[in-house]
Parts: C-alpha cells; sequence; structure tokens
C-alpha cells in the first residue's frame, strides 16, 4: 500500500478551479498546488488571477490563467477547451464559481434568475461535457462541485441560489451515474458560511450574521481553507470510493 502522502498526493495532475479570483477558489488553486497539481485558474477579475496564478508558481507549480465569463453559454466551453489545450489534460475540475442576489421571492426578478442559474448550475454542466471525453479516454478524472449547505435547507432571500444548487446536488448524481464507470469520482461540497468576500457581504453584518452562527453547532463560520482541504481530499486518489455524494462541511448545522 502506498503512504498516506502518496495516497493524498497531486503530482503529476493538472486541475481546472472556476472562481479562482476569491475566497475558495484562490485558496484551493493554493493547496492543490501545494499537494503538486498544475493549475487553470479561471475567472473574471484580473488581478485576482494574477494572484492565484502567484500561488501556484510559489508551490512550484505550472499555473495558466483564463479570463472567462460563466454566464454565457461559450465562456465555460471556451475555458475548458483552453486549459486542454495548453495542459493537455485535465485531471480535476473544480467547479467552484458561483453567484446570488440576496431578495425575497416576491422580489426576485427573472434576470437575476437566470444569471445565477447560468453560473451556478448551466456552467458546472459545461465544463464538465467539455472535460468528460478526455477523462473518459484516460480512465481517470474528479469532479468537485462546490454547493450550499441551503440546498438541503431552507435560507429566506435565497431561492435561486438554493434552487441551483440543489439542482447541482442532482447533476453530481447523474454524472456519477453515467461517468462512475470509466473511474471517474464526481462529489458535491456543501458548506456553511465561509468567510468569502461574499460570505462577509451576506453575513458580516452582526444583526444577521450572530443569529446564523447561533444555529451552527461549531459557534462560527467556516474559512476557506476548511473547504479547500475537503476538496484536496476529494480530488487525491484517498476518496476515490467517495462518489456521488453530498459533503456537508456545516460545523453541524444540518446535524441538529
Amino acid at each position: 500500500m502506498s503512504s498516506y502522502i502518496e495516497r493524498f498526493s497531486l503530482t503529476g495532475k493538472t486541475a481546472l478551479v472556476t472562481g479562482a479570483s476569491k475566497g475558495i477558489g484562490l485558496e484551493t488553486c493554493a493547496v492543490l498546488a501545494d499537494a503538486g497539481a498544475d493549475i487553470a485558474a479561471v475567472a473574471r477579475d484580473e488581478a485576482g488571477l494574477e494572484e492565484a496564478a502567484g500561488k501556484i508558481e510559489a508551490a512550484g507549480r505550472k499555473a495558466f490563467a483564463i479570463d472567462a465569463d460563466l454566464e454565457t453559454p461559450d465562456g465555460p466551453v471556451r475555458a475548458a477547451e483552453a486549459a486542454l489545450a495548453h495542459f493537455g489534460k485535465i485531471d480535476i475540475l473544480v467547479n467552484n464559481a458561483g453567484i446570488t442576489y440576496v431578495e425575497s421571492l416576491l422580489d426576485a426578478t427573472i434576470e437575476h434568475w437566470d444569471a445565477i442559474m447560468a453560473v451556478n448550475l448551466r456552467a458546472p454542466f459545461l465544463l464538465a461535457r467539455t472535460l468528460a471525453p478526455q477523462m473518459i479516454a484516460q480512465k481517470a478524472g474528479k469532479v468537485i462541485n462546490v454547493s450550499s449547505q441551503t440546498s438541503v435547507v431552507a435560507l429566506d432571500d435565497h431561492a435561486a441560489y438554493a434552487a441551483s444548487k440543489n439542482g447541482l446536488n442532482a447533476l453530481t448524481k447523474v454524472m456519477t451515474s453515467e461517468w462512475a464507470k470509466h473511474n471517474i469520482q464526481c462529489n458535491a461540497v456543501l458548506p456553511t458560511v465561509i468567510l468569502t468576500p461574499m460570505g462577509d457581504k451576506v453575513w458580516g453584518d452582526p444583526a444577521k450574521g450572530d443569529p446564523m452562527k447561533a444555529k451552527i453547532p461549531a459557534g462560527r463560520f467556516g474559512y476557506p481553507v476548511e473547504v479547500a482541504d475537503l476538496i484536496l481530499f476529494l480530488a487525491s486518489s484517498a476518496s476515490d470510493m467517495i462518489n456521488g455524494d453530498t459533503i456537508m462541511l456545516d460545523g453541524g448545522f444540518t446535524a441538529v
């Protein structure tokens, strides 16, 4: 049996990470690179992409920054094709990019609904569909979809976001049903509130954040590195028997 270091190593692997310019995506780039992966970092923020590339290269790995708008139908496809052309293969896909608009069901607009569905649900589908043939050909691959706690527990003012993430959970299971026979593992990570720029924007006000924290047995929100570490596990060979799962990372919120 290989050592635990070998089982968690990503040496020789290439990963594509969306939403790579900040928060969970930025931390994931750093963690996966530290484990040995070369990374195609996808985002729209040029300065954030430069920061991601710097973290990857500081770990001694190769970085390829891709400026892509995942809200458009062709943005995800072009990003995946560019990554494949640059590295020749993508072993790990991390669908992390996500957006939301905080508004009630009665106030939600069609434009916001469509934008959330495009980035949070359609883009992961298009990225995975574009990369899957190469993973099937090499008989190995990992797809990690960053979903949300609110995909399974109702959260006021997040209807479209919750619907998109619940759809992502279902998409993960269908990916598993169709691709597991090709040695491709597809899983979803469901974090509670994470202290990212988006998390701070929505939950930074103590008047709103403190009641939410009170529902979490751990008594706190999560940190991006905690999500990135779980992504590393799912990206490594240590998790090869885990497939089609939706893994809570919620400090016990859904346990009580």
